[in-house]
């Protein structure tokens, strides 16, 4: 279990009142429901402890190295997180461990663990009875990253968050549950994707992070969006657009995007609305960008879009080489 940072990790100091990070090379004693487990459960924490608000892609590379050389020495690996980058955590660490057959569950919670009315204990135990559980043959039940939260395990790289304020903090609003946890944990095994003994994961660390999300709306100035595809270090862009994936058609915006894609840039269009697929064929206004040379994302969540981007636009390859990478599914992200 490796600890980075987040709600979960809190507790109440009794002589003080205050919360104070859990010291997690005691886990078994703060949280005693954990010795049912008949589980060897090692535990790693990250110094400093980070909130989530101040992920940066580092951390995703110091978390995909610490699993890949640990990968050998355990069964599943549970990683507490905060939840305002969660998705996005779950969605990189998907994309940098290709090949992966071992469970990777990211959880947390809305309130710290030493409250009363925490939903931390059940994420958490939960979590580990899952990244434990094996099928008859002992191979691992639920092979890929993932997120659990409020009973219910979701596709890493299929989750966003969309609740401040509920303890049900997580949608999938384009792919089943894996499993949801009640009295007994019912998995979903025709989503959860199959064992493969013969896959063995490797390490994609390199991320480029000159990226940016340009969101269409009412209003948007003609002048900013030539700013931004003026900029020369920019090399990707994440196109968050209307319903199918429709934008404006009046050549002052076209142009930008244009002049960007023919200088090396990339614009990927995801749709703003929830739920539902990208499809630039359906309608002219989705046509134009396409013409344009946008390529589409087609259900792909913006956590999923920015974290594959980062992933593309680090390799070695041609434009037209990593913009088929970016339309072709990977690890589950994405509708085939």
């Amino acid at each position: 279990m490796i600890y980075t940072g987040g709600t979960i990790g809190m507790v109440r100091d009794l002589s003080t009142g205050l919360l104070k990070p859990l010291d997690f090379s005691h886990l078994l004693n703060q949280i005693p429901e954990l010795h049912q487990f008949d589980l060897i459960i090692d535990t790693r924490t990250f110094e400093p402890v980070i909130d989530s608000s101040e992920i940066q892609p580092s951390l995703w590379q110091s978390l995909a190295e610490m699993i890949m050389k640990e990968y050998h020495n355990y069964d599943g690996f549970v990683i507490l997180h905060g939840t305002d980058t969660m998705a996005y955590t779950a969605s990189a660490l998907s994309f940098m461990l290709p090949g992966l057959s071992k469970p990777v569950i990211l959880t947390g919670s809305q309130l710290p663990i030493g409250t009363l009315r925490t939903d931390g204990k059940e994420n958490l135990i939960s979590s580990l009875e899952i990244a434990a559980a094996t099928d008859k043959e002992g191979h691992p039940i639920v092979p890929e990253v993932s997120v659990y939260f409020e009973y219910k395990l979701f596709r890493g790289n299929r989750t966003t968050k969309y609740s401040a304020e509920t303890f049900n903090a997580f949608q999938s609003p384009n792919y089943p549950l894996l499993a949801e946890t009640g009295v007994h944990i019912h998995y979903n095994h025709a989503a959860i994707l199959k064992y493969d003994p013969q896959r063995s994961p490797r390490l994609r660390r390199k991320l480029n992070t000159n990226i940016i999300f340009l969101k269409v709306f009412p209003g948007l100035p003609d002048y900013l969006t030539a700013l931004i595809c003026d900029q020369p270090d920019l090399e990707g862009i994440i196109l968050e657009t209307y319903g199918a994936g429709n934008g404006p058609t009046r050549r002052a915006f076209l142009d930008p995007l244009r002049k960007f894609i023919e200088r090396g840039g990339i614009i990927l269009n995801v749709s703003q609305c929830s739920a539902g697929m990208v499809d630039m064929e359906q309608y002219e206004t989705g046509k134009k960008l396409q013409e344009a040379g946008v390529i589409g994302g087609r259900d792909l969540t913006k956590e999923a879009a920015l974290t594959k981007m980062m992933l593309a636009l680090s390799m070695d390859t041609s434009p037209e080489e990593k913009k088929m990478f970016l339309q072709t599914p990977i690890c589950g992200e994405m509708h085939s």
